[in-house]
């Protein structure tokens, strides 16, 4: 499954994809797999980003276009 509002959060960002997943403590191939969909985002990445994007898991996830936590 691919998640844009990731990919687009990352372009967006201030940290390079090297960095992002250094924050994530993943590897790099490990996010780009995530960025892909080759691999499924786990749970506790999801919150991890949503916390340094100041975003909802559900916006990440592509539930809502709304990237406001409630």
């Amino acid at each position: 499954m691919e998640y844009p509002n990731v990919c687009a959060l990352c372009e967006e960002g201030d940290l390079s994809r090297q960095e992002l997943a250094g924050y994530l403590q993943i590897s790099r191939g490990s996010y780009t797999n995530y960025e892909i969909g080759a691999r499924g985002i786990p749970a506790e990445v999801f919150i991890k980003l949503a916390d340094y994007y100041n975003v909802s898991v559900d916006y990440l996830m592509g539930r809502t276009k709304n990237p406001k936590k409630e």
